[in-house]
């Protein structure tokens, strides 16, 4: 057990050994988890939201965008959109879920990949801390909480088919359980082709 109440156990998506909250975040995240977010706070445009960025879907509807998840789902997205989606127009899979890349914000260093589903990405937006979802403990998890190797989300990204998620961070200490920078890191499957580089 942490010091906080919260145990800390390997995810099985990243592999990475952070604290879990149960649900909801306890302490000062919580608080403020529950302040409304929107696309237009001064908050947002701190964090980087714009462009390709995700607004909360409490902004106004955004011209030529979806207007349901069933349009979302059958790929009328909008090319590019004049204005950020809201969270609620994101392709999330069939559990709810959304595949959310780390990416080190200076080097382009890709740190890690796990799970958000809405309501993590909310939080994230909301505390400029990575919140993610544990998809075996069906809990959030602030990356770093505990052991203080923590992500600052500089900007959140979704790709052309809004299914995947970019989030620009800066990383304080190693990304991966194991004590590397990345959890990529000198995993490598070997190629049964020459390539010219």
């Amino acid at each position: 057990m942490t010091g906080n109440g919260d145990a800390a156990s390997e995810d099985p998506v990243t592999g990475s050994r952070e604290p879990v909250s149960e649900v909801p975040v306890t302490g000062d995240r919580e608080a403020a988890s529950e302040e409304p977010v929107t696309g237009t706070s001064q908050q947002a445009q701190v964090l980087g939201v714009t462009g390709h960025g995700v607004r909360a879907p409490q902004d106004p509807a955004v011209p030529g965008a979806p207007e349901s998840a069933e349009q979302t789902a059958t790929g009328t997205l909008p090319e590019p959109p004049g204005e950020p989606l809201t969270i609620d127009q994101l392709r999330f899979n069939g559990d709810g879920l959304i595949c959310a890349v780390a990416q080190q914000f200076d080097t382009r260093e890709v740190l890690m990949v796990a799970w958000m589903d809405a309501e993590a990405v909310r939080r994230t937006l909301a505390t400029g801390a990575a919140t993610y979802f544990s998809r075996s403990r069906r809990q959030y998890w602030v990356k770093g909480e505990t052991s203080g190797h923590t992500q600052k989300v500089v900007e959140v990204r979704y790709d052309c088919d809004a299914d995947a998620l970019l989030l620009l961070v800066d990383q304080t200490g190693p990304a991966c359980h194991t004590g590397s920078r990345s959890c990529f890191e000198n995993r490598v499957l070997p190629l049964e082709v020459a390539v010219d580089a």
